[in-house]
């Protein structure tokens, strides 16, 4: 893939740099936000992923920008600023993807390889997931069902965000293991089990109708009630 990064701290540059390269991609860098929109209107890239505080145009500036002049290029916001707030407003901005610092590379570079996949311009379309009473809001990063809260960690979410783009179908654990983990466990690791069950328990409660259903010797289906 062919990668711009706009980040002007050099360490943190020189570090994503670094490992996107030693993973193949190429990588065209921009230490401020002027030279990272001159480069992003002008050349095509798979992905780009911008720091959020720039000298000259900030990034959501530059992403602004891009999706007014129609480059629907994916886009990862790398920042300091991980509140939900924060968040929502990048995402609302045009953004496809939100990463706070501290972040570990293997999440970065599994984010990046996730938006490389999607079709360009469709993410930010979207801002919620609905089955039956089950509703996700990709903005605000909250689940319900009916009334209730759930409280999920980050691997249950990006679950649960797999399950519920495919409702009714048996989605295989390998499936879940590319998508979901991007390949970087053992095809024969328990992983995907041991996170479906934690996710069930969440999900449905004793009283409520099963949504999460396993389907023996194939996979997992989520069902609306």
């Amino acid at each position: 893939m062919r990668i711009l990064l706009i980040e002007d701290d050099a360490a943190t540059a020189a570090y994503i740099a670094k490992g996107l390269r030693e993973e193949g991609h190429v990588v065209d860098h921009a230490a401020n936000g002027r030279d990272g929109l001159f480069l992003a209107m002008g050349e095509p890239f798979d992905v780009i992923v911008t720091d959020r505080m720039l000298p000259g145009p900030d990034g959501l500036s530059i992403i602004r920008a891009l999706r007014l002049a129609n480059i629907t290029t994916p886009i990862l916001v790398l920042t300091a600023l991980g509140e939900v707030e924060k968040r929502v407003e990048g995402l609302e901005a045009g953004a496809d993807d939100y990463l706070a610092k501290p972040f570990a590379f293997a999440e970065l570079r599994a984010r990046i390889r996730a938006l490389a996949r999607r079709p360009a311009g469709t993410p930010a379309e979207q801002s919620a997931l609905e089955l039956g009473e089950l509703r996700m809001e990709l903005l605000t990063r909250t689940v319900t069902r009916g009334a209730r809260k759930l409280d999920l960690l980050p691997t249950e979410w990006r679950l649960l965000e797999y399950l519920l783009r495919h409702p009714g179908q048996v989605i295989t654990r390998t499936m879940l293991l590319e998508k979901v983990w991007d390949f970087s466990f053992d095809p024969t690791t328990n992983v995907v089990d041991v996170h479906v069950s934690r996710l069930r328990r969440k999900l449905d409660l004793p009283g409520e109708a099963p949504m999460l259903r396993t389907v023996r010797g194939a996979g997992y289906a989520l069902e609306a009630p």
